[in-house]
């Protein structure tokens, strides 16, 4: 029986999902030879290699440094293949959001699955919070799979694909013709710091800021 050694954990770029990943590698290495890469050209041979938040496509020499090369996907595939996901799926709604763990493919978001999971919402969280919980079920697919995978039969993607675009700032800017019950998802979405939500009125733009208070503040 194939049995897993080392692992890889690529980072390419100062992704919001490094701390997350700093903390898959330290759970990791308590049982497996375990390292964090942050540039894919210094990717060496292992049995896995798990591609988190990255955004450079991976050559296919570097793919073949690895048996099993893993990416993490916040929709129900085919559907919802692109960019930011869990974002657009926030701002459309939902409150239950699908994560598979899937195989590394020459397309994008194509590649078997291996496994399925949701990340559950009261509909209340703001970025940080939902970030958190998507971070901690990342590692949680990431763990389940170096456990089980002697068990697991990844299956072939079926159905409509649909591509969610990228998001850019402009994504962030609010309508002042609607009101805030009907913009709140897509204020949920927004970052303060890095993309924050803004309004432009009379030709000149707002920065608008959302957070949380105690009830006695």
């Amino acid at each position: 029986m194939y049995k897993i050694k080392k692992i890889n954990i690529l980072v390419d770029n100062e992704s919001w999902i490094l701390p997350y990943t700093k903390r898959l590698v330290e759970s990791l290495c308590e049982k497996y030879e375990c390292s964090l890469i942050r540039n894919q050209n210094d990717l060496t041979d292992s049995d896995v290699t798990f591609f988190l938040g990255c955004t450079k496509i991976v050559k296919p020499e570097n793919l073949a440094k690895s048996k099993f090369n893993l990416v993490v996907h916040e929709s129900a595939l085919p559907k919802g293949k692109g960019f930011a996901p869990m974002a657009w799926q926030i701002i459309e709604g939902s409150n239950r959001i699908p994560i598979c763990l899937i195989q590394a493919d020459k397309e994008a978001d194509s590649g078997d699955i291996w496994l399925e999971d949701y990340i559950e919402l009261e509909g209340n969280e703001l970025c940080d919070e939902w970030r958190d919980l998507q971070g901690k079920k990342t590692i949680e697919i990431c763990e389940k799979f170096i456990t089980n995978f002697s068990s697991l039969v990844p299956k072939k993607q079926k159905g409509n694909e649909t591509f969610y675009k990228r998001r850019r700032p402009i994504d962030s800017e609010i309508n002042l013709n609607k009101s805030i019950e009907e913009q709140f998802n897509l204020l949920r979405t927004v970052n303060n710091k890095d993309y924050p939500a803004f309004f432009i009125r009379d030709g000149i733009k707002y920065k608008l800021e959302l957070t949380k208070m105690d009830e006695d503040e």
